[in-house]
């Protein structure tokens, strides 16, 4: 009797934040039995030159979006509340990241 293949593992998505962003970016998905391994592989796999600062793994059962599909009545009912976008003040150039 065998045990569970490699296909059987959790699918984790992979986050990377690069030395100079600010952000992690999803730059793929990986296969592995734990989070730890995901981790380690992720590293393994994702930042072979030293260019990350921060990993993150998530298993993609675990991330809920929402559909590109219905993406115009999802995000309507922001539409008419003006207010929350910086339109009507100008942003300092000494504020960063904004």
């Amino acid at each position: 009797m065998r045990g569970p293949s490699v296909t059987d593992w959790p699918l984790y998505e992979v986050f990377v934040r690069g030395k100079r962003g600010l952000n992690h970016v999803h730059v793929g998905s990986l296969r592995a039995a734990d989070a730890e391994m995901a981790l380690r592989n992720a590293r393994d796999l994702y930042t072979r030159r030293n260019e990350g600062v921060s990993i993150w793994v998530v298993r993609a059962t675990d991330i809920t979006a929402s559909s590109p599909d219905e993406k115009d009545p999802f995000f309507a009912p922001s539409g008419d509340k003006v207010y929350r976008h910086p339109t009507f003040y100008d942003i300092p150039a000494d504020v960063p990241h904004i």
